[in-house]
Parts: structure tokens; sequence; C-alpha cells
């Protein structure tokens, strides 16, 4: 797979600092790009794994980006810190790079080089637990292999969640007869 992203810019919901793509990027070997929602209970089970992240990996930047319908900076910033989240969480408030990245759910993350050529795209996992027997850590293999100069065995697996908007959210005016 070789799909190269253009950098972008957004505002940290924490500070109203901007950030782009190509700063995140600068003396690291890799981005992470997590497109994410506070009200999502799909991306609620892996707040333990984002808050490690850094530590975990620090050669690879964290770039996780809020863009549900309707969710607003004082909402993030609220449900970080009832959740005590500790990694930076920028905001896509009208979606364009959700839209762009064709992102039609959260989480779906994408893993880049730093010449921004997308790596692997998809889920973190396959939605089972560490501890079970069929957890496959799409994102965590991926890493590895491309951080180790190995071809990357699956470079995009299926993501799944909660809807980044749905027609129930954003319902056009009635048609006239």
């Amino acid at each position: 797979m070789t799909q190269q992203v253009e950098d972008f810019v957004l505002e940290s919901t924490a500070d109203d600092e901007s950030v782009s793509l190509t700063d995140a990027l600068a003396g690291k070997r890799a981005a992470l790009v997590v497109f994410w929602s506070g009200v999502c209970s799909h991306c609620q089970r892996y707040d333990d794994y984002l808050n490690g992240f850094a530590e975990q990996h620090p050669e690879v930047a964290l770039l996780v980006i809020a863009c549900r319908e309707g969710e607003d900076a004082g909402a993030v910033r609220k449900t970080a810190a009832e959740r005590r989240l500790g990694f930076p969480i920028l905001l896509d408030g009208d979606r364009s790079l959700a839209h762009g990245w064709q992102v039609h759910q959260t989480p779906r993350v994408f893993l880049l080089s730093p010449d921004m050529e997308v790596v692997y795209r998809g889920a973190i996992d396959n939605f089972s637990y560490p501890e079970d027997p069929e957890h496959t850590p799409y994102l965590e293999t991926a890493m590895g292999e491309y951080l180790t100069g190995q071809p990357v065995s699956r470079a995009e697996s299926a993501s799944f969640g909660c809807p980044v908007e749905s027609v129930y959210y954003s319902l056009g005016k009635p048609r006239s007869s």
C-alpha cells in the first residue's frame, strides 16, 4: 500500500495551540494518527493504551484527533479530565480531515512514515483483550515490523466503532411537495 497523506494543522483541545503533522514528526521515526471520540465506548476501551503510548513508543509521535460530529473542545477537555487522559487531543471540528482520510468511525488509526506515507491503517486490534487467546494486535504488529525495518505483513485491517457522523445527526429539511 503506497499512499501519501498531506500535512495538516489542527488546534489542541488542551491549550488551543496549533499542531501540524510535520512538526509532530520532527525527530520521530513514525507518527500514529488516531481518529477518536470522547463519547465512543470503543475509544474508551483504549484509554490505558493511549495513556501509555508515549512511554512505550517514544520514537513514534501520537496525534489523537477528536472528530465526531457535535464534539467540541470543551466536551473533549471535560472527557479528558473525567477519564484522566494524559495524551494530547486535537480537534477536527468540521470533520474535514476525517472526510479527507475517509474515516467513518472511531477509533481508526494510521501509522505514518516520516515522509507521511501510510504504513498501516485500520483497527488497533481485533477488539479482544490481550489476555484472550484470539487477540490480534494489528497496530503493534505493524509498528514492530516497520520500526525494525521489516515489511509490514498486514498493512490494513477493517476498523469498527462509533460513527463519526450519522444521518440522525444531520437530517435535512423536509422536502416540499
